[in-house]
């Protein structure tokens, strides 16, 4: 590991902006290493968490949505599910997934965290095909939008 051991973070306590420098600054095979271990389901967690606290309301409108997130990269070659309900102005997220979704939004664990920290463009990361979407391309390439991302 780098100096900065992220075993030892407190992610609840971490603000969106420090996540975001974190991020950027950890060399991708210590990002793939935390990821790949016990630490992968807390930082998920907590990310989810953090995008019902982060979903701007007035970008969502009325729109109605079911999104699953499929993170791939398990050690044991599965991969975690996450569901984003957006109605009624509010955001919630389950795990596992309840309902069937809108799109689907298949990505690594390492290129999640780039994405959701505003180190990533989810239009380039689709084009280059490190994200797939399955379902409704329109809402998939804005749901971004309706989050407030940290600038890096």
């Amino acid at each position: 590991m780098s100096q900065l051991d992220v075993s030892q973070l407190d992610f609840a306590r971490l603000s969106p902006g420090d996540f975001a420098r974190l991020v950027k600054e950890t060399p991708k095979t210590e990002l793939t290493e935390a990821m790949s271990g016990e630490l992968r389901g807390r930082v998920l967690d907590e990310i989810f968490t953090r995008m019902t606290e982060q979903f701007l309301p007035e970008k969502a409108g009325s729109k109605r949505a079911v999104v699953h997130w499929r993170i791939t990269g398990r050690p044991d070659g599965d991969q975690d599910e996450y569901e984003l309900v957006i109605a009624d102005a509010t955001c919630t997220v389950n795990t596992p997934p309840q309902h069937e979704p809108r799109v689907t939004i298949t990505l690594d664990a390492v290129e999640f965290l780039r994405l959701v920290s505003g180190n990533a463009s989810s239009t380039t990361m689709f084009f280059t095909r490190k994200l797939t979407l399955n379902g409704d391309l329109g809402l998939g390439s804005g749901l971004i939008s309706m989050f407030d991302i940290p600038k890096p």
